[in-house]
């Protein structure tokens, strides 16, 4: 794995997050420290599985 693609995993990866963190965030009736720890949580897995989803579809 070169440099190039390590760095691009990662922005993908980090951008699923985000953007699955705020869904979560969006979706949730009430934020505590629990309902944090949650939702990164899960949009880490989803994020994850996202990736290998798309590279699935790609072929890649």
């Amino acid at each position: 794995m070169t440099p190039r693609t390590a760095l691009f995993t990662v922005a993908e990866l980090l951008g699923w997050w985000i953007a699955l963190g705020l869904l979560w965030l969006v979706l949730i009736s009430t934020v505590d420290t629990l309902e944090l720890v949650v939702g990164a949580s899960c949009a880490g897995v989803a994020a994850f599985a996202a990736r290998g989803a798309r590279r699935a579809v790609s072929g890649t």
